[in-house]
This record gives structure tokens, sequence and C-alpha cells, in this order.
């Protein structure tokens, strides 16, 4: 027996087959087990999400010889030379190869006769919109007063150059483009039922690339199939597509949080050499930022349809919300310059290092001693930073850990003298330092355990062993060497403590100021004559803290 493309094995047969598209199905079934059928239907939306497919399951409903319903029994020889494409009462017309008056007129000619075989002459016209005017005239006429054996079912993927009176005696549906978590699990249930050995990452990139068309899904599935020689992976799958595995991407997402320029170039020049669609590799890393703000924002939103569940949590905790943000936006401006650039890798680059120079303003100073918020079009992450005085109004910056350090500036970050520094108040310690998003991650869930004038020794929870690697390790330890002017050895150790870390002592903080706010809008003489007067109800999860 030949071989059978997935995309025509796997079509569905019945209702219950389909693949989204919930809002059609339930109309026509409510229509054909209610008997209330129009005579005229247009089914729109892109290639591939399945408009003749359902147009040839609803002719199939209509003609069972067991009678009009949903659920054809897909036995009998009508459902069968449906199946198969060869039931005479149901005309199968390709609108862009009769885009002629003469031809539409032959094949409309034949309506008023009673169908040959079944109880309904069915006309599927594909691309309808590629009739020409004189043809939609043509079949006007006869939509106008068709007889009662007679169903008209439309596709297109353009009803925009359908003509409006044509439109107005049709029920319209329109079909939606499918998510990449539908197309992604009908491809592993196709894959597991035919025995294919697979992998989710490579699911994604096929589902990605279909870009809302299952059709197009299973034809690339077909492909990597051939491709990687009876199995779907990753590697393969992306060496097929010019795509590039997930972990790249989590190192690019990686780098940007460490303000790592060197570990960036250097991700982008491994991904270079596999010579991939970098169009595609920017729209991957913004699918990335858009999962990490959803964290950010909504703490556990985040599904682990892609496998990644645990990296994005790890990057949201080590990104600023205000960072991911940004470098959202400029990846979003660099999709559209990309092509103007010398070469994509050269674009993507410069998109890259964008992310790395630009800082949002947030409108107020910064909680570090040294640094503040500058503006995004102003002033780079790489520039020296120049001693901003402080402005009227805003909030004073927090004192170094002692009571009086001696400073000293050098290269742009203040320093202390190490004996005048107490660093079992590591927590002072953390927010004094000049420190990298990630480092400073790592600095916050850290406990102090001791200091000897040259070794510094931290306990991180178990918990957080993720936070821990070695270019981290070294940006911290340099932090701290330039905060206390002094040569410093840093050694963590992953275990239990009793001390509070940092991010304890400000989880706790919050939650202090938050339960303020709530006692303090309570207690607000407005608050309380709205609940009196109006009914009103204070909702406690609807009130945020403000930082003061």
């Amino acid at each position: 027996m030949s071989y059978q493309v997935l995309a025509r094995k796997w079509r569905p047969r019945i209702f219950s087959e389909m693949v989204g598209q919930e809002h059609v199905v339930r109309a026509l079934s409510n229509a054909l087990d209610n008997d209330r059928l129009h005579h005229a239907y247009l089914f729109t939306g892109t290639r591939g999400v399945g408009k003749t497919t359902l147009a040839r399951i609803f002719a199939k409903s209509l003609n069972c010889e067991h009678g009009v319903g949903s659920v054809p029994c897909g036995q009998c020889s009508a459902c069968r030379e449906i199946d198969e494409g060869r039931f005479v009462d149901l005309l199968e017309v390709d609108a862009a190869s009769r885009t002629k008056v003469d031809q539409t007129r032959e094949l409309l000619d034949n309506v008023p006769y009673a169908p040959v075989r079944g109880r309904y002459k069915v006309y599927l016209i594909d691309e309808v919109h590629m009739f020409s005017d004189s043809s939609f005239n043509a079949l006007l006429k006869t939509l106008e007063e068709p007889p009662p054996h007679v169903k008209f079912l439309l596709a297109t993927t353009d009803p925009q150059k359908v003509p409006v009176t044509v439109l107005s005696r049709c029920l319209q549906f329109n079909l939606k483009r499918l998510p990449l978590d539908q197309i992604r699990g009908h491809l592993q249930q196709i894959l597991e039922r035919e025995g294919i050995p697979h992998d989710t990452p490579a699911l994604l990139h096929l589902a990605r690339a279909a870009d809302g068309s299952m059709r197009d899904a299973l034809s690339l599935m077909d492909q990597a199939i051939a491709f990687g020689g009876g199995q779907v992976v990753e590697n393969e799958v992306g060496a097929m597509l010019g795509a590039i595995t997930q972990d790249h991407v989590h190192h690019l997402a990686q780098a940007l949080a460490g303000q790592d320029a060197e570990r960036l170039l250097g991700t982008i020049r491994e991904i270079g050499e596999m010579a991939p669609d970098f169009v595609g590799v920017l729209q991957d890393l913004l699918s990335l930022l858009h999962r990490i703000a959803l964290e950010q924002t909504v703490p556990g939103a985040v599904d682990d349809s892609a496998g990644d569940k645990e990296q994005v949590v790890q990057l949201a905790a080590a990104l600023l919300p205000e960072d991911t943000q940004l470098f959202y936006q400029i990846g979003l401006i660099g999709q559209r310059d990309l092509h103007l650039a010398p070469d994509p890798q050269t674009g993507f680059e410069m998109v890259a290092l964008r992310m790395l120079a630009f800082r949002p303003d947030t409108g107020s100073a910064s909680s570090s001693p040294v640094a503040t918020r500058e503006s995004p079009v102003s002033t780079t992450r790489p520039a020296q930073k120049p001693a901003t005085p402080p402005q009227q109004g805003n909030t004073a910056k927090p004192a170094a850990p002692t009571a009086a350090p001696s400073t000293s500036e050098r290269s742009g970050d203040t320093s202390v003298a190490s004996n005048q520094v107490d660093l079992s108040r590591w927590d002072q310690v953390v927010e004094a330092m000049d420190i990298g998003a990630m480092a400073k991650q790592l600095a916050n869930n850290c406990s102090f355990e001791s200091w000897d004038g040259s070794k510094l020794i931290l306990k991180l929870d178990p918990a957080h062993r993720q936070l821990k690697g070695e270019s981290t390790e070294q940006r911290l330890q340099k932090a701290v060497a330039q905060f206390l002017n002094t040569e410093v050895q840093l050694q963590i150790t992953i275990a239990k403590s009793d001390d509070t870390t940092p991010a304890q002592l400000q989880a706790k903080a919050q939650a202090q100021r938050q339960l303020q706010a709530e006692i303090e809008l309570a207690e607000d003489p407005v608050v309380q004559a709205m609940e009196e007067q109006l009914g009103a109800r204070l909702i406690p999860e609807s009130i945020r803290a403000i930082d003061s």
C-alpha cells in the first residue's frame, strides 16, 4: 500500500475529531440535530484551519444513509464515498480554475435537478473570492431562490473580496487560527499513535513554524520524520527549519539578565554557526520574554507546555520587571529594522546590545548608593556613571552598613574601609553594593556565615541552588571586593541556615507594608463612607502597597 501523508491520513472524519473551531462545530451540530438547515454556508479563515474539512463533514452529515444528524455513521456507502472523494452529489469546485462566467453558469445549470444518490446535492466551492463579478452575479441568482435539495458550502481565505450581496445570503463562520499549544498537542497525539519517537521542543518548533495552520504543521512533521530518519527531535527539526534550540534562547536571556556582553555575543556566534533565521531567533526570544513577564506579574501563571517552566521562573527572579518590558520593546522594534541591517546576524547583535545598553527610567532615585536609573536615550549601562546629586523630593539614599564609614570612589563604585563594615549585617551590605541583577539575586538569597578579613563564607538555601554559578559568584566576589576596597575570597556553601536572608527580610517588610496599606484603607473615612452609603466593598486582593 502506498504511503499516505499525515495531513490526509489524520484528516477528521467527524466533528468530534476536529481540533479547535468549537464555536463552528457547535453551531453546525445544533443545526443538523434540530433540522434548522440554511441553504448556504460560508467558511472563512486562513489556510489549513479546517474550512473544507468542516464542509465535507457537513456534507456527510446531510447525506448519511442513517439520517441527517451531527454524527454520520462513517460506514454506509454515502459516508465512504464522501471520505474517498467520489460521491456523485458532492461537487467540489476550485473557484480559481472557474473564473469565467460561462464556466460558472455551466456548473449551476444542474442545480434544478434532483440529486442522483444522496438526500442533498452539495456544492463545495473553495476559494470562492476568486470568482469574477459576472460569476458572482450568476451565483447570486441561484442563492436567492435555491431548490430545497441543494446546499452551498463556500470557503475562502479572503472574505473581503466576496460581494456583500453574497455574504448576506450565507451563514458566515469565521474559523480561528489554531493556538500553539493546540497544534503541539495534536502533533504529539499523532506521533504517539504512529509510534514515532519525538521530544516536546521539536514539536514546539513545528507548531510555531505552522503559524496557526494544522495542515502546515502536519506537512512539516512529515518532512521532519523523513529528515530525522523516523524520529522527530529538536536538533534535527531545528536544522531543518533553520531554528535554534530552546537552550540557546535561555542562554541569551541569562546573558541579558547578568549584563554579560561577552557571554551574549558568544551565544550569538554559536547560534550563527547553525545558519539560523535570525528573525525567528528574535521571535523566540520575544516569546520567552513574554512568558517571563507573565511569571513576574502573576507568579505561577506560566505553564510547562514548553518543558522549561523552571528556567522561566529562575529568569523571572533574575530580571527586573522593568528590564523585561524594555527588552521586549527593543526586540519588537528590532523586528521591524532587522532586514535593514548589513546582514541578519549583525542586525540581531545590535538589537541584543541595545538591550544591554539602555536602562528604563523609573522616575525615582535608585536604591543603590552610587547608580541611578538613567534615561534610556541619554545614558547606557556600559558607560561610567557620574555621581548624581539628589534632587529635591527624591528619596534619600540608604546609608552604608556602618555608623560613619570613610568612602573613596574607585572606577565609579562606592568602596569603604573593610575594617569599618559589619558583614554580619549582610542585608545592608547587599543593599549598599553596586551589583548586577543575577549576582544580587544570589546575594539576596544567601545568609552570612563568617568573615576573617579575607575570606567571606555565605550560606545558600538548597531551594535556591540554581542561582549558584561560576560567573555569578565571580561577579558577586568582585562587587564585595570593590565595596570593601580589599581582596576577598568568596565561598558559598549550599546548606540550611537559621539566619534570615535579605530576600526573606524584604518579603517580610513587604508583607508588613501590605498589611499596613490594607489597614489604612479600611480605616479611611472616604472608603468607610462609600461602604455605608453605596454598599461598596473593599477587595483586599486589589490593594498593592507602594514603596515609599
